[in-house]
């Protein structure tokens, strides 16, 4: 991946995600009878600008992080306001309809998730299957019993007994994921061979501040499947010495069958010093090679841990699966994964707030950059995946009842239609500011958490 990559990708995404967030107030406030000024795609002084018939100013800015609708309002407006003109004006409308406008943003980032995952559904995507690598010992997956090799295929809450079905290894880690925010006791039916097995996987005790991106990793949930094929050899090491090639297949270790690349990596970390006898397949016939597992130090958490290795490189592409729906399923599917997502992300807001989740889990444009441009060389369908989930994240983050987003804005009005009254414009200059505060602090800890991951990539 490259930097233009990156930035190309990051360019995009954000300006698809202002075009439908801003239309959606645009569009409902044409529908209210409200006279729109101006509709800006990002924030400056306008590099280019036209006007239509309806007499909106388009216009396109220099700083693209973002857009807005202006729309004729008595309150905003430096000059008299034309009398033919105010029954245009939002400020004139009904709490009904200004509720409605404001809250059109954030709902066209949900229907455009809504749209995009409905398309993946139906043209099909090509995923991992959801097959288990070996777990590390004491973790919930080896407790419930898994041993690597198991694929899943259906997962049920234990006290309900509605079944779900998994057909790839991205649907299980989010199931996993938001059982584990729940603390929800779940099982999981697996497959190995010709036998079906029920596993009872208990995610009670899972800490909230544990659910971040390394879950899977501390509960043992694992992807395998991946063969251990051997991508480079050293000159001069035990890999080179014991006669391995580019190509080789790696099938067994010590007479036992080696399950995936990463179980093989763990075998050979756990024997330093020691001879271990590969069963390689090579050109269809399978050898038998005694490889020393050379002593290595090195730094785990800060800690110095000897470990083995032959100094061979290992490749190997995990089990693929196409998954691919009809188009009522795939629009239901659609719904279910926004409603699923944007719930995840409420409950895990509300989380950070209360300091049960840690607040490394906000990023912000570095990282949101980083990850269009990896979704991108991934291909289209893994960019439109991206491109659905930061709209559903858009749409969430506007809703927050913070008052310089739309979603304070909609407590503004949800008070006015329980109260009659609308808020004093002394106190939403008061809110506005505390707001604005809320919003740096945020963008602080974004960026912060940005800098820390370049550092450490």
């Amino acid at each position: 991946m490259t930097f233009l990559t990156a930035v190309l990708a990051f360019a995009v995404a954000i300006g698809v995600l202002v075009v439908v967030h801003e239309y959606g107030h645009y569009s409902v406030a044409r529908l209210c009878g409200v006279k729109v000024l101006r509709f800006s795609i990002g924030f400056g002084k306008p590099l280019a600008s036209w006007r239509s018939k309806s007499g909106t100013e388009w216009s396109i800015a220099p700083l693209p992080l973002g857009g807005y609708v202006k729309m004729l309002d008595e309150r905003e407006s430096d000059e008299p306001i034309d009398p033919a003109d105010l029954p245009y004006a939002f400020n004139r409308k009904s709490v009904a309809r200004r509720f409605a406008i404001v809250a059109a943003g954030p709902i066209a980032n949900f229907l455009l998730a809504i749209v995009l995952f409905s398309g993946l559904y139906v043209t099909g995507v090509r995923e991992p299957i959801a097959e288990l690598g070996v777990p590390a010992a004491g973790t919930v997956a080896a407790r419930a019993g898994f041993g690597g090799g198991e694929t899943v295929v259906a997962l049920r809450d234990t006290d309900a007994g509605t079944e779900q079905t998994v057909r790839s290894w991205s649907e299980l880690r989010w199931k996993l994921i938001d059982a584990a925010l729940a603390h929800r006791p779940i099982v999981l039916r697996a497959t190995m061979g010709n036998r079906t097995f029920d596993y009872p996987v208990d995610l009670s005790h899972v800490a909230a501040n544990d659910v971040d991106d390394n879950l899977l990793d501390q509960l043992g949930f694992v992807p395998g499947g991946a063969k251990a094929i051997v991508a480079g050899v050293e000159a001069g090491t035990p890999a080179a010495e014991a006669g391995l090639r580019e190509g080789d297949e790696l099938v067994g270790i010590d007479g036992r069958k080696v399950v995936d690349v990463n179980d093989f990596v763990a075998q050979v970390q756990a024997h330093p010093g020691q001879t271990l006898t590969l069963a390689v397949r090579r050109d269809g016939q399978v050898y038998s090679m005694p490889v020393v597992a050379k002593p290595t130090s090195i730094d785990v958490g800060g800690v110095q841990k000897t470990v083995g290795r032959i100094g061979a490189a290992l490749g190997g592409q995990m089990p693929m699966v196409d998954v691919r729906y009809d188009p009522i399923e795939a629009v239901t599917l659609g719904v279910r994964r926004t409603w699923d997502i944007s719930a995840f992300s409420v409950r895990m807001f509300g989380k950070m707030i209360v300091g049960e989740a840690s607040l490394k889990n906000l990023s912000g444009p570095v990282t949101i950059a980083d990850y269009a441009g990896k979704s991108a060389s991934l291909g289209l369908a893994s960019f439109v995946s991206f491109l659905a989930l930061i709209s559903i994240s858009l749409g969430v983050l506007n809703l927050l009842p913070i008052p310089i987003l739309d979603g304070g804005h909609l407590l503004y009005y949800s008070v006015e239609a329980v109260t009659g009254k609308a808020v004093p414009e002394r106190w939403q200059v008061v809110f506005q500011r505390a707001g604005i505060v809320c919003i740096l602090v945020l963008s602080a800890i974004a960026l912060f958490n940005d800098l820390a991951r370049l550092l450490h990539s």
